[in-house]
């Protein structure tokens, strides 16, 4: 027998469409920025307690306040700001009274009370006995405090400090900054500390003046040999700039290349240390300058042997 399979046959109703168009969802528009400010703006607006004001007159209250209490002279180009914006200057103000976060502590086991009034660790109900913090001051002291605010403010509005005057466009080099003195009159004058450096004729032992290199007793041209006071040899081993070489100094000469001091008595055709020309007669004398002293071997030895002791094997 031949087994026949019969189709089943769906209906149309049933059939999937397989053209079918979706469907495109209906975006809503978001509420931009300036629709969100508008709307907290009308929001607060018909809040209790908030005033409208004008920037402007708002800076004038802060300028004012600052004044009163620190003594102080402000014009309103001080706190005005320079460009003001097309937009709505108004300003929303909500007057609040001065609050003072009291704390109170169990009397019982010295706890600090939450919002409740029932103390979270023995479940003492809070009582007059109960230590406040601070201590509710009493009539009398409110008014001295009233009092030494009032004295404060009446002594930064007569004794008024000093405003300095920042101007950029003087000259550093001109700027004296100068005080009254306290017991003769005058002024004391600012100056940079400077260390006073004395020297003496080794001749006559007389003092040089400032500024002269002559002596004043045996016209003495001041030398490598004449003391100075403090003495600094190890910047200055070869004499002071502006010395003449004197009697008993000893002799040193550089190189013509790099300026560098060949060692003290070093004969012709010795190397230089640095460029490795020889010395010559050519070499001239070098004259009184500032040397930095040259490191000594034995510091340079150890702390090569503690960077050695540092270093960790791979």
């Amino acid at each position: 027998m031949s087994s026949k399979r019969q189709s089943q046959s769906v209906p149309s109703s049933q059939q999937p469409e397989a053209f079918e168009k979706p469907v495109q969802a209906t975006k809503k528009s978001e509420p931009t920025a300036a629709d969100k400010t508008t709307a907290n703006r009308a929001k607060y607006e018909n809040m209790a307690g908030v005033t409208k004001m004008s920037r402007s007159q708002l800076l004038e209250e802060r300028a004012k306040k600052l004044g009163e209490r620190f003594g102080l002279e402000l014009t309103a180009t001080d706190y005005q700001p320079k460009a003001t914006s097309t937009a709505d200057d108004t300003v929303l103000r909500m007057d609040k009274s001065i609050r003072m976060r009291v704390r109170r502590s169990c009397h019982k086991c010295d706890t600090v009370f939450t919002q409740a009034k029932e103390c979270p660790s023995c479940q003492h109900v809070r009582c007059s006995q109960c230590v406040r913090h601070p201590p509710k001051r009493t009539e009398a002291e409110l008014q001295a405090s009233r009092e030494r605010r009032a004295a404060i403010l009446k002594a930064n509005k007569e004794n008024a400090p000093i405003i300095p005057d920042w101007d950029y466009e003087y000259n550093a080099k001109d700027f004296v900054l100068t005080r009254p003195r306290k017991t003769v009159p005058g002024e004391l004058v600012h100056r940079k500390p400077r260390q006073r450096v004395r020297r003496n004729c080794h001749e006559c032992q007389t003092l040089f003046a400032v500024g002269v290199k002559v002596c004043q007793n045996c016209e003495h041209v001041r030398c490598t040999d004449c003391p100075r006071d403090p003495a600094k040899k190890d910047k200055y081993p070869f004499g002071y700039p502006g010395d003449e070489f004197g009697p008993y100094s000893i002799p040193h000469y550089e190189c013509t290349k790099c300026k560098s001091i060949y060692p003290t008595g070093a004969e012709n055709g010795v190397e230089c240390k640095k460029c490795g020309n020889p010395k010559s007669d050519d070499s001239p004398r070098a004259k009184p300058r500032k040397v930095e002293p040259e490191p000594d071997p034995e510091i340079m030895k150890k702390i090569n042997e503690k960077l050695e002791a540092l270093r960790v094997s791979a």
